[in-house]
């Protein structure tokens, strides 16, 4: 198990976000329509999509760097900001005019979500915006162990981009790890370890997974359309999956209050990057991770585990035994 954090060297790249909150209190209905009226009390923003990952390795005593793409408005500011409040580079920021900042806005009242909002363009990004994003890699990949892949299925990574980040990355003989979206996993193909959830385990093998014998099927499925050399299968409250070298394991879950599993996913790629950056195995790994889940599940929102947490839930299971 990870004990400390030193030097590892993570890149993230995906679809950058903003997370935009809205509280308020709701006493009447509107005389217009059948509608609730919310008074604004407070509003907040913070790093969503791949910016929440990077938010999660920044809680493990991490400072990554990320590639990713705004929109030239003053929604990219606010993502830029955030991401300077954490000491994170910009050089990985590339600007589109051509697109909105991807913008999720939430009200919610008495920490319950009445309407969500999205403000965003899903189009592929232009070849040349693509150039720019390999360009950087192109320039920086060797000095890391790992690279994290956040793919919202926002536009960025498209099949032609993923295609070049992964051959740069296995040209330069550094790790990639990909939390996928979307119905087709050929995309893909030569990342060395990918993430999907039950969900999206089934839409991208075409096997409905109801016991350990179809997980086995759909992780071997998902294999030989990705070429990969693990998968790793998140179970919501069942735990975490390894199909490595034709073997399944199954890690149970060590969550004990599920509030809430928004950004769960995120918090998972980003322990498994920290630990395998760290020179754990992918089942040491995975057992990590699956720690840090069980944290922030905890938690209201997209939250984070720090290090210490992980260590002192750890102890305390023990203690419990």
């Amino acid at each position: 198990m990870v004990a400390e954090i030193t030097n590892t060297k993570i890149l993230v790249i995906g679809d950058l976000m903003l997370d935009h909150y809205i509280y308020g209190t709701c006493n009447r209905i509107s005389p217009e329509a059948p509608v609730p009226v919310v008074e604004i009390s407070r509003e907040s923003f913070t790093l969503g999509g791949a910016g929440n990952v990077v938010k999660n390795l920044v809680a493990l005593n991490c400072l990554p760097t990320i590639i990713g793409i705004v929109g030239d408005d003053d929604k990219a500011d606010i993502v830029l900001n955030e991401l300077s409040a954490f000491g994170i580079s910009l050089n990985g920021i590339v600007k589109d005019s051509d697109r909105c900042t991807i913008v999720k806005s939430r009200v919610l009242v008495a920490n319950h979500q009445l309407i969500r909002l999205d403000r965003e363009v899903t189009i592929p990004v232009a070849p040349e915006k693509g150039q720019q994003i390999l360009s950087k890699l192109q320039q920086i990949v060797k000095e890391y162990d790992i690279v994290l892949i956040s793919d919202y299925n926002k536009g960025l990574l498209t099949p032609t981009l993923l295609e070049g980040v992964i051959d740069i990355c296995r040209q330069q003989g550094v790790m990639t790890l990909v939390d996928p979206k979307g119905l087709e996993f050929s995309k893909y193909k030569g990342v060395n370890i990918i993430k999907p959830n039950r969900k999206e385990a089934v839409i991208a093998s075409g096997i409905n997974i109801t016991d350990n014998d179809t997980l086995l099927a759909a992780c071997a499925k998902i294999q030989e359309i990705t070429a990969c050399e693990s998968v790793v299968v998140t179970l919501s409250e069942d735990g975490i999956a390894i199909f490595n070298n034709n073997k399944l394991e199954i890690i149970s879950t060590r969550a004990l209050d599920v509030v809430d599993v928004t950004g769960a996913g995120d918090t998972v790629l980003a322990a498994l990057g920290v630990a395998l950056a760290s020179g754990e195995s992918i089942y040491e790994a995975c057992k990590f991770a699956n720690q840090a889940a069980a944290i922030v599940v905890s938690k209201v929102g997209s939250a984070t585990a720090t290090l210490n947490e992980i260590h002192q839930k750890i102890a305390d299971e023990r203690f419990d035994r």
